[in-house]
């Protein structure tokens, strides 16, 4: 496995993702809450890999028209 294969499946606490999304930790857990981010529980804790969450936000931006820096198209 390659360094990058390494940091997609790397697991996330929720205040990681928070991180990660930029976003407070109460709004994962609202979105947790509505199904509307992928995570899996260990025990009483979330938790999410990093590859999960990226084809997430990439068919949460293609639904929205969101265009994607990297492609320089919508």
């Amino acid at each position: 496995m390659d360094r990058i294969d390494e940091i997609r499946s790397r697991v996330l606490t929720v205040g990681e993702v928070s991180e990660y999304l930029r976003v407070h930790p109460s709004t994962v857990y609202r979105m947790l809450r509505k199904h509307q981010l992928p995570g899996f529980r260990v025990g009483g804790d979330w938790r999410f890999t990093i590859d999960a969450i990226d084809r997430w936000r990439s068919q949460a931006e293609s639904a929205t028209g969101v265009a994607d820096p990297s492609s320089g198209r919508k």
